[in-house]
């Protein structure tokens, strides 16, 4: 899907093309966004900026935003990808046709958190209703974009191997794993499903890095310290000695 098999995880208002240029020399692929796509998950992100002082994008047209993103990046040599939010099917699918276009990753956020975005049921309340997660998966993968799903380990009452595998069987790519403290869950997800397992949290230094490929992971991510340049360079350094 991507190499050198290390990714940098989307931060939501951060992870933008400047920032994807800024770590290519080390990462394979970058995930920018999040990014709301539809009026629910916009009105959520409005609410957790002004509220609670949270980094959000927030274009008027988050689509024009994918294009001029994406074309930003195209003389740099790194896969992109955009992780996305969106309540229903169809905006997934437009936004997974300007990735097709431009071989970029759509990636469904059923990660985020945050309490404004679990009540419009978006992010890791996608988590808790599989079939709704399955349709938005199916919409992307229909346009014959390269699909990717960012997941949370340690939500009550998920089964994430069995949901993996049922993703994967719709068009999922990739499963981008946040385990949490359960790190062992990557092996599990390894063990379901025959998708690309990129593995994601705690990723500092070529131990937590082995630590995951051991598991079985096919990459790792890097989420808040992806701006640092000695932490992109030791996991890089692990990277490429895990798979020489």
């Amino acid at each position: 899907m991507f190499s050198p098999r290390l990714a940098l995880a989307s931060l939501s208002g951060e992870s933008d093309a400047a920032w994807a240029r800024m770590g290519a020399p080390y990462a394979g692929a970058a995930f920018l966004g999040g990014l709301s796509l539809d009026e629910p998950t916009q009105r959520a992100a409005r609410t957790m900026v002004a509220e609670r002082d949270r980094e959000e994008f927030l274009p008027a047209d988050p689509f024009a935003f994918i294009r001029d993103q994406l074309a930003d990046l195209s003389d740099v040599s790194v896969r992109p990808g955009i992780n996305v939010r969106a309540i229903d099917a169809e905006p997934i699918r437009r936004a997974a046709r300007i990735c097709a276009d431009h071989d970029a990753i759509l990636e469904i956020n059923a990660h985020c958190r945050q309490d404004e975005m679990r009540a419009a049921g978006a992010g890791e309340a996608l988590l808790e209703n599989p079939d709704r997660f399955a349709e938005q998966v199916a919409a992307a993968a229909r346009t014959d974009a390269a699909v990717s799903v960012k997941v949370r380990a340690e939500v009550p009452g998920v089964d994430l191997p069995a949901l993996a595998a049922r993703l994967e069987a719709v068009g999922a790519d990739a499963i981008h794993v946040d385990a949490m403290d359960s790190e062992a869950v990557v092996a599990e997800v390894v063990g379901a499903t025959d998708a690309f397992v990129i593995a994601n949290n705690g990723v500092r230094d070529a131990a937590t890095t082995r630590e995951y490929l051991a598991y079985g992971a096919d990459a790792v991510s890097v989420g808040r310290p992806s701006d640092d340049p000695a932490v992109l360079a030791r996991v890089s350094e692990a990277v490429e000695e895990w798979f020489e």
